[in-house]
This record gives structure tokens, C-alpha cells and sequence, in this order.
């Protein structure tokens, strides 16, 4: 079933957007900072598959559920759309743990001021 791939990275970052949207984490937090850190971070994890796709390392492999639509040779559009997604994940649990850390700091700190 083609395009089963790219449905399911955007069902999981549709999921992401609505845990991001609860709790205001990155990119309801700071939409601009958010979006430049998302360009950089998927810039880097694009320029380092082109060095490898370029070095014979990665390759696209067979896959009856990638829509076959390309970016550029051996990169498949399921790619940029994974690399937004893992982004995007890692920075939801980077700052929904400091959230957690810094709220766990400030109740350690009224229970020790008291």
C-alpha cells in the first residue's frame, strides 16, 4: 500500500503537534526559536545522508509502502518528513524533562524552606 510509511509519520507527528499544543513545550512555547531549531536540525540530519547516500553507505531500499517519490537520488520524501518528525520528537522530550525537573526542583525547595 503505497504512502502507508509517510500516513504513519504523519499520524505520529500530528500526535506530537497535540502533545505540543497541551503543554506548550517547543513550538507553542516559542514558534520562531522553534522553527529555526527544526531548520537546523533537519538541515544537518539532510547533509549528513547526502555524505553517506554519496559515500555508498545509505540506499533506498525496496518498500511497497514509501510513496516512491524522490528528493534526490537514494532520498526518499519520507525521509524529510521522518527527519521533521524525529526533530521535533526529541525536542518535545527535551523540554517536556526539563519542565519535569524544574517543577520537581521547585517543590524540593518549598519542602526544604519550610
Amino acid at each position: 500500500m503505497p504512502g502507508l510509511y509517510l500516513a504513519a509519520i504523519a499520524v505520529s507527528e500530528l500526535g506530537m503537534l497535540l502533545i505540543d499544543r497541551r503543554w506548550r513545550l517547543y513550538l507553542w512555547a516559542d514558534a520562531r526559536r522553534a522553527l529555526r531549531v527544526q531548520a537546523v536540525g533537519v538541515g544537518m540530519f539532510l547533509v549528513w545522508d547526502a555524505v553517506c547516500i554519496a559515500l555508498g553507505i545509505f540506499m533506498r531500499g525496496p518498500g511497497p509502502w514509501q510513496t516512491g517519490l524522490l528528493l534526490a537520488p537514494e532520498l526518499p520524501v519520507e525521509e524529510l518528513a521522518f527527519l521533521w518528525f524525529l526533530c521535533h520528537f526529541s525536542m518535545v522530550v527535551f523540554t517536556g524533562i526539563e519542565r519535569v525537573l524544574a517543577a520537581r526542583g521547585e517543590r524540593a525547595g518549598r519542602q526544604v524552606h519550610r
